[in-house]
């Protein structure tokens, strides 16, 4: 990447268990963030996410490779002089200062005048929506609100590169989901790099320009959201983003050959080798066809859930393989005539079914 703001290089980390032995957090790991980028370290616990984001800010030093910051090298240069802030996941604010105080701590350990330090701290707290409560305790404000002071906190100094290590796990599912939203706008609005930690796929995908998703040490796959979901490079990046039914079978000339026979056609999307696995999420089923001839899966139905907006049905192949689709509430007539035990047809596009590779995705 010509203008990457963070770039690694062979970063490789490992500690040492309390057995004796060593367990590796960072492979080898290359990768180049981008100027202004909002990226998405997506990944289970233990993967390797939240040590990347350490060795960024550097409390974490790595064992070999290299860090570099706006074409600065970073690697042996202690945290407070990395042109970086985090917002960590418990917030960590000052409980006897003010919220005034907490935003403006930063400034004035780094000698920034009263006058100044008072106009930064008014603009960034009217940025996150904050005017007003200047004068207030954390323990007056809501976990949304002390979110926020967090974030002021971290921006006011304005940093080349905010790290942000799931700072939203803590909150309710409504304020969550109204925050990725108003993060994102942030992000845009300050025209900084937002580097973001998270295992929740709903947050790395509505927020992230890019997401990586890493798995043992490694980044599997580095792309678009849209990209990460609907072609996803092996597997582990299916079954991890989003809901997914694997098959595995054969890519023969006639289309993917299931197990139990069955051809599941496709559009040539993705790789499979003579023996592969295909992906199909459950949305690209339904039970009404859309044209003459449109392929199907003959399923044997287990269980049907209702989920507002959706049905979700559980069924099972001939060789007894377990899939799920999500139909809309809109096929309410077709999921109705359905009991369990039925043998139904799933129908399909060819041009959703999306084959994988079964290699390991890039470092």
């Amino acid at each position: 990447m010509r203008d990457a703001i963070v770039r690694l290089v062979s970063a490789a980390k490992a500690f040492a268990t309390p057995e004796g032995g060593k367990v590796t957090a960072l492979d080898g790991i290359d990768l180049d963030i981008g100027r202004n980028e909002f990226i998405t370290l997506l990944g289970p616990s233990g993967c390797g996410k939240t040590t990347l984001l350490q060795v960024i800010s550097g409390f974490v030093e790595l064992d070999t490779g290299r860090i570099e910051i706006d074409g600065v090298d970073m690697t042996d240069r202690p945290p407070y002089r990395r042109p970086v802030n985090t917002v960590f996941q418990n917030y960590a604010l000052f409980p006897h200062m003010t919220v005034g105080q907490n935003t403006g701590y930063a400034l004035e350990v780094a000698g920034i005048g009263r006058a100044e330090r008072t106009e930064r701290v008014r603009a960034v707290l009217q940025m996150v929506g904050l005017s007003g409560m200047e004068g207030r305790l954390p323990r007056q404000l809501s976990g949304g609100q002390q979110q926020r002071v967090a974030l002021a906190r971290a921006i006011v100094a304005r940093p080349k590169v905010l790290l942000l290590d799931e700072p939203l796990s803590a909150l309710d599912k409504n304020l969550r989901e109204a925050m990725q939203l108003e993060l994102k706008s942030l992000q845009h609005d300050l025209g900084i790099t937002f580097i973001f930690v998270t295992h929740d796929q709903q947050e790395a995908l509505t927020m992230s320009d890019r997401v990586a998703v890493l798995a043992n040490g490694r980044i599997q796959q580095l792309d678009a959201p849209r990209t990460i979901y609907d072609k996803p490079v092996n597997a582990f990046v299916a079954s991890f983003v989003g809901a997914s039914n694997l098959l595995d079978g054969r890519d023969e000339a006639g289309g993917f050959v299931l197990e139990d026979g069955t051809v599941l056609r496709h559009g040539g999307h993705g790789r499979a080798s003579a023996r592969g696995t295909a992906l199909v999420r459950p949305e690209h089923f339904s039970l009404v066809s859309r044209c003459d001839n449109a392929p199907a899966l003959d399923i044997t139905l287990d269980q049907i859930v209702f989920v507002g907006s959706s049905f979700e049905l559980f069924g099972h192949t001939a060789s007894g393989r377990r899939l799920v689709a999500q139909v809309p509430a809109g096929e309410r007539g077709a999921v109705g005539a359905l009991q369990p035990g039925q043998t139904a047809r799933w129908y399909y596009d060819p041009d959703s079914v999306h084959l994988l590779c079964d290699g390991e995705g890039a470092r």
